[in-house]
């Protein structure tokens, strides 16, 4: 590895260890064995460096929420159905327990935001491609493949409902809601909703 790929590599574990707030630049060089002129010359700056890290554990993340991860290797169900969706949320909250680093970390920079409006406006620019990267999940659409609006409308839901549970799983997993529940609660809209328009 190159020192653009160690310094990564040290802020996601600075990030990991201490959050956005309090890892210094100095913490990222002694993690990754580098020195401080390479945080300008290959990130810019460091919060430009902590935000790049942040979003690479959240696509690490995002890995383990393949449908039929851990339950042999690939989706059963069929893309777009019930049952896909919850073998989709299966695998998201089954990862919860190992992911909830990173989702304390995503608190942490959603309450200190105002705070930090250099590191807001890069974490927003990143939020699209956090709700392209959930559409395949459900779909077996390629990312590159979708159009705006999908993107815009069942990206936004998706990305809603993941945050929503990160919410639930990490102030209380003995009551947060499960993926039969999800399901369930999405098949009842969808009954309520065939009804009124026939």
């Amino acid at each position: 590895m190159g020192h653009r790929e160690d310094l990564l590599e040290g802020a996601k574990r600075c990030l990991l260890d201490k959050g956005f707030l309090r890892t210094t630049a100095r913490d990222i060089v002694k993690e990754s064995g580098t020195n401080l002129a390479s945080i300008g010359y290959h990130y810019g700056s460091k919060d430009a460096l902590l935000v790049q890290a942040y979003v690479s554990l959240i696509e690490e993340m995002g890995d383990r929420f393949e449908p039929g991860r851990g339950a042999g290797g690939t989706a059963q169900a069929p893309p777009g159905t019930l049952e896909r969706f919850q073998e989709v949320w299966s695998g998201v909250i089954r990862s919860l327990p190992q992911s909830r680093a990173v989702w304390l970390l995503s608190f942490e920079l959603i309450l200190q935001g105002d705070r930090l409006p250099e590191v807001r406006k890069l974490l927003i620019e990143a939020q699209e491609q956090g709700r392209s990267g959930l559409i395949p999940l459900f779909t077996d659409v390629p990312e590159a493949d979708l159009d705006k609006e999908t993107v815009d409308t069942e990206g936004r839901l998706y990305q809603t409902l993941l945050q929503g549970l990160m919410v639930q799983w990490v102030f209380d997993p003995g009551s947060a809601t499960g993926a039969d529940q999800l399901t369930e609660g999405l098949r009842r809209v969808l009954k309520a909703a065939g009804s009124q328009t026939s």
